[in-house]
């Protein structure tokens, strides 16, 4: 009798002690899987971080062989020499500072200030090329929409109320007015010869920024990065090509 008490208690001890081995093993793996879920935020924050420090570094070095490529080719040219090669090397030397600055800048552009640098930069492209329009077509004044652009964009349909989304589609709208305004005024030129070659320039210009404006009217704010990056990267990719003209204006 008493060997049979002693074995139904050790069987009621190992009972018990393997439910409880069975809680804490349950207690664990359920921590486990909180601390993970908890970190995984964490992880997805740093690898973005990481993403963009990769991004930028690549930018730079692209900008420090841009003025690389800038220097050699202003050494091979006399400093004294003049005529369209000299004008076009000063002309991309502010350029390259001005690039160097866009670079610079990316570093400090946040969520928060995104948007207004990037709406500055497009109202100076829009400005540059719309002087150029007006000097070509001689014009004081280029057309006017009778669009509103407070009420719709450029197709006609209500602008969103929402906050990002709202003041977004106002500067498509009124860009795009721009835009048609300027198209409107080089369709008028009549030119031919080397007048033509600079009034299918400023076509392609126009439409440049006719693309960058469709791009952004389907934007949300979480593309910040993105945008200001590429536009970064797009103003590289001009300067590439200006550096390479120099040696063609050089021959």
């Amino acid at each position: 009798m008493q060997n049979r008490t002693t074995i139904a208690v050790g069987l009621l001890t190992l009972a018990v002690g393997a439910s409880s081995c069975r809680r804490d093993t349950t207690v664990e793996q359920r921590d486990r899987t909180v601390t993970s879920e908890a970190a995984r935020p964490v992880d997805r924050a740093a690898e973005v971080q990481r993403q963009r420090e990769q991004d930028l570094a690549k930018l730079d070095e692209r900008v420090a062989s841009l003025e690389r490529d800038y220097q050699e080719k202003r050494a091979g040219s006399p400093s004294g020499t003049s005529g369209a090669t000299a004008g076009l090397r000063g002309e991309v030397k502010t350029d390259i500072d001005d690039v160097k600055k866009a670079a610079a800048n990316l570093r400090t552009t946040t969520p928060e200030n995104w948007w207004e640098r990037h709406e500055a930069v497009l109202k100076m492209a829009f400005d540059d090329v719309e002087s150029d329009v007006k000097r070509f077509a001689g014009a004081r004044a280029l057309p006017v929409s009778s669009k509103n652009p407070n009420v719709t964009d450029a197709s006609g349909e209500p602008v969103s109320t929402a906050p990002f989304t709202s003041r977004r589609d106002k500067f498509v709208a009124d860009m795009r007015i721009r835009l048609d305004a300027m198209n409107k005024a080089l369709d008028d030129v009549k030119a031919s010869g080397a007048r033509k070659t600079e009034l299918n320039d400023l076509h392609a210009r126009v439409n440049k920024l006719g693309d960058d404006i469709d791009h952004l009217k389907s934007a949300s704010a979480e593309d910040w990065w993105d945008i200001s990056k590429t536009r970064v990267s797009e103003y590289i990719d001009r300067m590439e090509k200006s550096v390479a003209r120099l040696d063609d204006n050089k021959r």
